[in-house]
């Protein structure tokens, strides 16, 4: 039940942080009216830093 819990809250806590990474990302550009990060890196960044997250936080709750 507990690693249900864990999987749950984790994958909507990755999902809520690959959104909010997007959104800020795709907002610097609008912001200085240019690219400043280019689409390919902001995929990359918003999909890359929350699934390593995501690992590491398993990686500790299993230790316990």
């Amino acid at each position: 039940m507990r690693k249900n819990i864990f999987w749950i809250f984790g994958i909507l806590q990755s999902v809520s942080l690959s959104v909010l990474i997007y959104i800020v990302l795709n907002s610097l550009d609008l912001i200085y009216k240019g690219p400043l990060v280019g689409k390919d890196s902001i995929f990359v960044l918003s999909a890359a830093f929350p699934t390593f997250l995501l690992i590491v936080e398993y990686i500790i709750y299993t230790k316990e």
